[in-house]
This record gives structure tokens, sequence and C-alpha cells, in this order.
């Protein structure tokens, strides 16, 4: 029998959650979540006994994560530039503070890149106990260890994360402020301002996945990114092209429109300590498809005449 009190469709946030959280795509783990009820309506009809439609759909949701990562990681081999997780919106209204701190923490790129270092099931295992607050004895029937087994597979991910764990600033309107400023001084072309919002050991990363211009190697340093942001508002505004501030993965961002609301890419901050200490622009379409339309940047290029070649580092060739 099934659980009654649990209809399987309120589960869909929560399988997503765990999905996107194993993934770093929005696509593969709306998938993965379909399939996830596919198999349990199967299962239903075949007879079997679920006791609890959450333990099952967790489950197998868990498992098909687990199995797309193993050849997920075999493609990133051959990924072009630097691989960037897809971009989630998450204006939701939130406004206590510590929640808002949990889902940047748990959500942010920064952190989505930090569990690249584990293992598919490392990260299953960490994700569920951690994040979602799953028992272990949970964990273990969700993974196929033991409970032993599973303590020994968290304690491990987290040392490994600790290293580059970092906790973000819970004030989300200090983080609002300083992304309105920094876009703002970004559409001004003001090297100076945007200076005095930059750590001096800013780093900046593009993910183009070799299908639009794309920043191939980090750019790192206040000089070079004040000058290179300055760059691309004076580009944005020659070629018509605007900034929308929203929340992205927890943090501060912005989508890129074009002329005609279409989206040409989306750029992350990472806040800390009162200055943007990393800024990701996903620029690969098939990112941010799920986002809306999506512009032909390459087009929109081509379509831009008089444009000194100092002005050319917004959207890379």
């Amino acid at each position: 029998m099934t659980d009654p009190g649990e209809p399987a469709e309120a589960l869909r946030p929560l399988l997503f959650s765990i999905a996107y959280r194993m993934l770093g795509s929005v696509s593969d783990a709306e998938d993965i979540v379909q399939d996830s009820f596919v198999r349990h309506q199967r299962a239903l009809a075949e007879g079997t006994c679920i006791e609890s439609t959450r333990a099952y759909l967790s489950a197998v949701t868990t498992r098909l994560a687990i199995d797309h990562l193993r050849s997920a990681r075999v493609r990133r081999e051959t990924y072009v530039g630097q691989w960037l997780p897809e971009p989630l919106l998450t204006d939701n209204g939130e406004e206590d503070p510590a929640a808002y701190a949990e889902q940047a923490d748990s959500l942010s790129m920064a952190f989505l890149l930090v569990l690249e270092r584990l293992n598919p099931v490392e990260r299953a295992v960490f994700l569920l106990h951690d994040v979602f607050g799953y028992g272990y004895d949970e964990v273990a029937g969700i993974v196929g260890k033991s409970e032993a087994n599973s303590r020994q597979l968290a304690t491990r991910a987290r040392k490994r994360l600790d290293e580059r764990k970092r906790r973000f600033d819970a004030s989300r309107q200090e983080q609002v402020e300083l992304a309105e400023r920094f876009f703002a001084a970004v559409g001004d072309g003001d090297v100076d301002q945007l200076v005095d919002m930059l750590a001096a050991d800013v780093v900046v990363y593009g993910d183009g996945g070799g299908k639009a211009p794309q920043w191939m190697v980090p750019i790192s340093g206040v000089d070079k990114v004040s000058r290179l942001f300055a760059a691309v508002g004076r580009q944005m505004r020659e070629m018509g092209i605007r900034t929308q501030l929203r929340e992205i993965n927890g943090q501060p961002g912005a989508l890129v429109l074009d002329p005609d609301g279409r989206i040409t890419n989306v750029f992350v901050l990472d806040v800390t300590d009162g200055v943007v200490q990393t800024v990701r622009s996903i620029i690969n379409p098939d990112k941010l498809r799920h986002l809306g339309p999506v512009a032909d940047v390459r087009a929109l290029l081509r379509g831009h005449r008089k444009r000194p070649a100092a002005h050319q580092t917004v959207l890379p060739r």
C-alpha cells in the first residue's frame, strides 16, 4: 500500500531540489523528476508495495541523478571552456534572513561547484543528510550502503567541502543594494565606481560551452575586471542591451536582455565582506532556454556596426 497522507505531486519541489543540487542542471533535474513519477506510477500499476511515497520517490530520484552524474562527468571532460551550473531564478519573496542564508549557501553556484569535488555517491549522501535532513538510516537505503558506511561517506564529504565551502552574508538587502550599484556602474562604464565595489582578487568566469562567445579563461584582479566591465557597459549601451536584476541561485545577479527582451546571458555575483568577489557569466544558450526566449549572440555581434575593437569584451568571440 502507499502512504495516503503524502500525495506524490506535493513532493515535486523536494525532488527537484535534490536533483538540481546533484546535477547543477535545471533541464536534467526536471527530466529526472518526471522519470521518477513515471516509475512510481508504473510500480503502483504493477502492484508494488510502497510504504512511503516520499521515501520511494526520493530514492528513485537520487539513484537516477547518481547514474546521470556518472555519464555527465565523461561529457564534461570535453566541455569547451569553464563549466558552470544552469542558473536558477530564486526570487521567492522570502524575507527571513536565516532562511535566505540557508538557501543562498546550498544553492549558490560556488557551493554547487564545490560539490563537483565529490563523487556521485558522496554528493548524494552529503546532500540528503546535511542539506535535506534525511536520517542516516534513510540515506543508507537510498544509496545502497550500510548506515555506518553512509556516515563515513558524509564525514569524508564534509572534510573535502570544508576546504572550500564559504558561507555568504545573510543580509539580502546589502547584497541587493551592492548589485544595484554594480550593474548601474557597469551601465555607466564607470571604472572608479567599479573599483570601489570589487575585491582586490575578484575573478570573472564565463560559460559559453563552445556554443556562444565566451571568456575562455578566468579574468582576475580588480584592474582588469573593472576595465572589462566598463567596456561591457559601453558595448551594452551601443547594442541596446539592458540588465534586469534578479536573484539567481540565492545570490544577486541579472538577466542580460537584448532590445527584443531575449536573454543574451546571465550574471551571478558572489558578495563577500561588502564587495564583489566573483562574477559568473552563463552565455551558453542551452543553459538559458528554461528562463525564456534566448538571443542569438553571434547574430547580434554581426549586426552591430561601428564597434571599436576595445569594446568587444562584453560578448567575446
